[in-house]
């Protein structure tokens, strides 16, 4: 990674699980490197600009949380007004961008326990033959209950199978 980043700008989009492995990697390249940056991982590295995760630019840049570094980091290209990936101008119209888009609402919803998710899947499949998994979980969501989509997902497969 090291050659990369003397060869000329580099931008990396990191989950921070990914970017905790790479932690000495992304270490020699902030030694060497012209232009980097770094779209999510887990901490400033010098001589990398980072932009970190931000939840709440999903609602405008749409998609689900697995894949906002990538919409990010797109976003962010599109800021490059002066062809500079790590410039001032770049950092400066991204930061004004992203604090003038409107921020989701902080859900509060209700957990539940994997019976309760069951119990809900078979009430309201009783009532809605043939209603979609992700139907079913948006009204679920949308009562003010909690559960996360691959839970919900698994819980569901397990309940009805491959109906």
């Amino acid at each position: 990674m090291q050659e990369l980043g003397k060869t000329g700008p580099i931008l990396m989009v990191l989950s921070e699980v990914y970017a905790k492995a790479m932690e000495a990697e992304l270490r020699a390249l902030g030694a060497v490197a012209s232009e980097a940056l770094l779209v999510g991982g887990v901490e400033e590295i010098p001589g990398i600009r980072r932009v970190a995760s931000d939840a709440g630019l999903r609602l405008a840049l749409g998609g689900t949380l697995t894949s906002l570094n990538v919409r990010m980091a797109a976003s962010w290209l599109q800021h490059c007004e002066d062809s500079r990936l790590t410039s001032e101008t770049t950092s400066s119209a991204w930061h004004e961008w992203a604090s003038a888009v409107p921020r989701p609402e902080q859900l509060n919803r209700q957990p539940m326990t994997d019976a309760e998710v069951i119990a809900f899947i078979r009430q309201e499949t009783g009532a809605q033959p043939g209603i979609s998994r992700t139907r079913l979980l948006r009204i679920l969501r949308d009562s003010g209950r909690a559960c996360e989509q691959s839970r919900f997902a698994t819980l569901f497969e397990r309940t009805m199978g491959d109906q």
